[in-house]
């Protein structure tokens, strides 16, 4: 590849890179409202994160014509190919978190009009952490730093274990309280969401740690 096929190929990358980027920012805006319109047992707030799910739709749809572009039009050598590939699967991973945050958006519109069975502290925990995951994934995509992602990989035991806190805490409560079923189900629910959104996160860190490796590794055990 020539000097100037090359520099014209880098910003092409970097625009993929950036409509990456984007797309991780409008969901974690969509993960980040979700929480907050369970907290504040807000039904509107919650309807416009479902109203907007088309929004990170499109974006991967985009990043899905711009890999499929370039990979026609540049014939990309073995690692141009392999930073490609991985923005397609993380696309695929993005729309995905997006789709749990619309589950959790849900949620509260199921629980509109009740009062929590218990103060939501573990579940906006586990939102705050998986946030900085997906923020630390895609900075470790651009930077190709693999190091940051391995680090985003452990963090995903610390979302487990807030998951089985929260698991054994509503099964006490039902234990106790029969009639918390519903309600106890629907909040397990959100932090199993939560917990499947740390997974999808580290999928992204394992795509980067291919990127710079050309090794698929599985970090998600």
């Amino acid at each position: 590849m020539g000097m100037a096929l090359r520099e014209h190929f880098n910003e092409e990358l970097k625009e993929l890179h950036n409509l990456v980027l984007r797309m991780g920012g409008v969901v974690e805006d969509s993960i980040d409202r979700a929480i907050g319109s369970l907290l504040k047992h807000n039904a509107e707030l919650a309807q416009s994160v479902i109203d907007d799910d088309d929004i990170a739709d499109d974006m991967e749809l985009a990043i899905q014509d711009k890999c499929v572009t370039l990979i026609a039009t540049q014939q990309p050598l073995a690692r141009d190919l392999r930073i490609i590939c991985a923005a397609l699967k993380i696309s695929t991973d993005l729309e995905r978190i997006g789709d749990y945050a619309v589950d959790i958006a849900k949620t509260t519109i199921r629980l509109k009009g009740q009062d929590y069975i218990k103060p939501l502290v573990d579940i906006p925990r586990m939102a705050n952490l998986t946030i900085e995951m997906i923020k630390d994934s895609l900075d470790s995509y651009v930077n190709e730093n693999i190091v940051l992602a391995e680090d985003v990989c452990i963090r995903d035991d610390v979302i487990d274990g807030i998951y089985s806190s929260i698991f054994d805490e509503m099964l006490d409560i039902i234990m106790n309280d029969a009639t918390t079923i519903m309600q106890a189900m629907h909040l397990l629910l959100v932090a199993r969401y939560l917990e499947r959104i740390a997974d999808h996160t580290t999928n992204i860190c394992e795509w980067v740690i291919y990127t710079v490796t050309g090794e698929k590794k599985n970090l998600n055990d």
